[in-house]
């Protein structure tokens, strides 16, 4: 088993921070204004979604409708 160098390791995290392509302040807010979007999308569909479900399981069950 090789030894655990804490500085080597430290040498390698930084030389891989180095390589990471960071976002620009407009990609960022662009992602999260679609995530924010894509959220409100599904929750919307989600809803009518529950209430037709329910809709329908309150019929079949004669529970109202």
């Amino acid at each position: 088993m090789a030894k655990f160098n804490p500085f080597e390791f430290m040498q390698d995290v930084r030389s891989e921070g180095q390589k990471v392509t960071w976002p620009t302040r407009r990609e960022t807010m662009i992602t999260t204004g679609l995530v924010f979007a894509m959220a409100i999308v599904s929750s919307i569909f989600f809803f009518f979604v529950d209430s037709i479900i329910r809709w329908g399981l309150a019929l079949m069950l004669g529970i109202g409708g």
